[in-house]
């Protein structure tokens, strides 16, 4: 759908009318401007792909001449590495080699593009960005919320129009269309498609238990993601005061916080009503079977118990034993806050109650220790299940105030806020709910910066850089575009394709500045260099390191080791054979935050991965000692290279160097040079014991880390 001139006009009218004092008019934002489809000069390239045309401009501009495009296996590897985060097999290269037809490179992107492993790639950048983390210390929805993952990774494979893919998460309905009239007159819900329950993990993973209650922070965590995520605003600065720099006020931060206030969390058990009853069954049984051990079992421990706990209330000041000798139901607040307090004093652990018994009862207390044990750790079956959100009518009725002190427990009742949010036209309707109103207007064709802010994800993920570089923040201190006509053409032309991010991701890939080859004649390009040595215009494309993901998977993948299974909960590093963990692509490796372990995998860490505790909208590219030491002498590699070197050595027939050959192509998706060839084969001497040591190298070459 294009932009029309009437709405733009009615857009503009409303800007004296946004959240924000009328002298903040004046310094609106540029991305709140509406998108105007530049014309596409036809002079300024030799393809048909708009965007080169756009680039071309940005040439002419710098007086860049780009340098020619990648040959046939680097542009293969790039694509297939960046559009399903795997390297090319073998079978790809030879047919991409064989194939001289004019759209040979076009289909190969359709085949990676319909691929289920596209979802996982792109499943995981936008994850990133919406803060998914299965461990976050006190986070309720933990438990099942790799739903909500998997459900973002079928959208992205369904290719889920985006503005549905948004708006299912903030609402748990892809379409607007969220109530019906039936045949008799009555207005009803339409009932929401089953699966769609599961994109409001994206609201739910923010609620946190905080001493034992709701620690309300939820809505103010939905803010601060929302608004970057989508908006690419910074609305969060605005928490404690009105934003230094864009026209946002405080009380704008409160006002969108008051769409989330009335959400509160529901747990869904994801279970047939014949596996419920029999789970329930079978805690009766084990209660049955527990109960006959452990109440002996209590009458043992308990005198042993009793003498340890008097020896401590001994040792406590002369006020505080009556407290704790006082049965818990006949202290009073301030006595069972003291109890509490001393509660860690005077617990005991079986290891001391052990240590002084009698022989005799040490023997009888191991044996019906070993019986329960027996019977397993876990008393109760557990069922699968999924945190949604849910609106709450009572906290609908409840009045929203500012929190200058950002504390949700100390609001300004003297500040009271209706809801809203910046840049909102006025006489917003919430007949179908605050959240859905709000929804409505982001996802509205017509919002200039939904596009604005999709398309420059989307760039950034295929070049490294976004043509606006700060990709979560468009406000006044982050500059301008450095192609804004080009931005502005691709918001337009995603916007009228229907928010289709496939459509998108092809007409990049497809483009000729995505085909230039990485390598730089520094002689040949001495002007280029000089005029744009960050490469902004892109006279040649850039080189990257792979993040962990992609790395990760390449080394499984050549030991012909990876599971690309789909879905399910996420693993651990070091829960499999050999130490190493279920050799699943990395997308699906735990990650998440608690104070008292390390829940990210230092291999994650080490290749600058997130623990999701906050947005990441662009990962940190550095190059440590910490990834060098895990390519050289981790677990994970010694036990794949030598499963790559069996590989080697079984699909060559023992030819060595057919071995080094396949082993290029495996690693790198080319061949090696008759140098490489050379030198590979003075290190194997003849012997293919040291094809182990080969592979070794292969994964350590720089050129298998980075995308060029």
């Amino acid at each position: 759908m294009r932009l029309t001139v009437r709405w733009m006009a009615c857009f503009v009218a409303l800007l004296p009318l946004l959240a924000g004092a009328a002298d903040d008019v004046a310094e609106d934002l540029w991305v709140l401007k509406p998108v105007v489809r530049p014309l596409v000069s036809a002079k300024r390239s030799m393809t048909s792909n708009p965007i080169d045309a756009f680039i071309a401009e940005g040439y002419k501009a710098g007086g860049l001449k780009p340098v020619g495009q990648a040959d046939k296996l680097t542009l293969l590897r790039r694509v297939t590495v960046d559009l399903v985060g795997l390297p090319p097999t073998i079978e790809e290269q030879e047919a991409f080699l064989h194939d001289e037809s004019p759209d040979a490179y076009e289909k190969v992107v359709d085949r990676l593009l319909g691929s289920e492993q596209h979802g996982v790639r792109y499943g995981r950048h936008w994850l990133d960005i919406l803060r998914y983390a299965d461990v976050d210390e006190r986070m309720v929805a933990a438990p099942g919320i790799h739903y909500w993952r998997d459900w973002v990774i079928r959208a992205l494979n369904d290719d889920l129009p985006y503005d549905q893919f948004v708006r299912a998460q903030l609402t748990g309905y892809r379409s607007a269309t969220r109530t019906q009239m039936s045949a008799i007159g009555v207005r009803s819900r339409v009932e929401a498609r089953p699966d769609d329950q599961f994109a409001l993990g994206f609201l739910a993973r923010g609620a946190v238990i905080r001493d034992g209650k709701d620690s309300r922070e939820f809505s103010i965590v939905a803010v601060e993601t929302v608004s970057t995520a989508f908006m690419g605003l910074t609305v969060g600065c605005a928490k404690c005061h009105d934003h230094m720099y864009d026209p946002i006020k405080q009380r704008d931060f409160y006002a969108m916080k008051a769409l989330f206030d009335p959400l509160v969390l529901r747990k869904l058990t994801l279970a047939t009503a014949a596996e419920v009853v029999a789970a329930g069954r079978a805690v009766d049984e084990v209660d049955r079977k527990r109960a006959a051990i452990e109440e002996p079992l209590e009458v043992l421990l308990a005198l042993y118990r009793a003498r340890l706990r008097d020896d401590r209330i001994a040792m406590l000041p002369a006020d505080v034993q009556p407290v704790i000798r006082k049965p818990e139901k006949d202290r009073t607040a301030a006595e069972q806050k003291i109890a509490d307090d001393y509660f860690p004093v005077l617990r005991i652990d079986t290891g001391k109650i052990e240590e002084i018994m009698s022989a005799a009862d040490r023997r009888q207390y191991k044996d019906l220790q070993g019986k329960l044990s027996q019977l397993g750790d876990r008393r109760r079956p557990s069922l699968p299940a999924f945190w949604t959100v849910e609106v709450d009518p009572k906290k609908e009725q409840e009045k929203s105030y500012v929190l200058t002190s950002g504390d949700p427990d100390r609001p300004e009742l003297k500040h009271e806020v209706a809801p809203g949010w910046p840049f909102a036209p006025a006489g917003v309707q919430f007949r179908e709910g605050r959240v859905e109103a709000f929804s409505d207007w982001l996802t509205a064709p017509e919002n200039p910066m939904f596009a604005r802010v999709a398309v420059n994800r989307l760039w950034q993920w295929h070049f490294g850089n976004a043509l606006h570089k700060t990709p979560s923040d468009f406000g006044n201190l982050s500059g301008s575009p450095s192609n804004p006509r080009l931005l502005d053409w691709l918001a337009a032309e995603f916007t009228s394709r229907g928010f289709r991010m496939k459509e998108i991701h092809r007409l990049i890939v497809t483009s000729d500045v995505y085909k230039l080859t990485s390598e730089v004649d520094q002689k040949r390009s001495a002007t280029e260099i000089a005029a744009d040595p960050e490469n902004e215009h892109l006279w040649h494309f850039p080189l990257r390191r792979l993040e962990a993901e992609p790395i990760w998977d390449a080394v499984f993948f050549a030991a012909k080791d990876l599971d690309t299974t789909i879905g399910g909960p996420s693993f651990e590093v070091g829960g499999r054979r050999d130490g190493r963990g279920p050799a699943r692509r990395a997308a699906f490796m735990i990650r998440g935050y608690t104070t008292s372990r390390d829940v990210v995998p230092n291999f994650l860490q080490a290749f600058d991965v997130d623990d999701g505790r906050a947005p990441c909208p662009v990962r940190t590219r550095t190059v440590t000692a910490p990834q060098a030491l895990f390519l050289m002498n981790s677990n994970v590699i010694d036990g794949e290279a030598a499963k790559f070197a069996e590989r080697l050595k079984r699909e060559s027939g023992g030819d060595l160097g057919a071995a080094v050959d396949l082993g290029y192509r495996v690693t790198v998706a080319r061949p090696p040079s008759r140098s490489e060839r050379d030198v590979a084969l003075a290190y194997l001497q003849g012997d293919a014991s040291r094809l182990k040591g080969l592979a070794w190298l292969l994964f350590n070459l720089d050129e298998f880390l980075y995308a060029r």
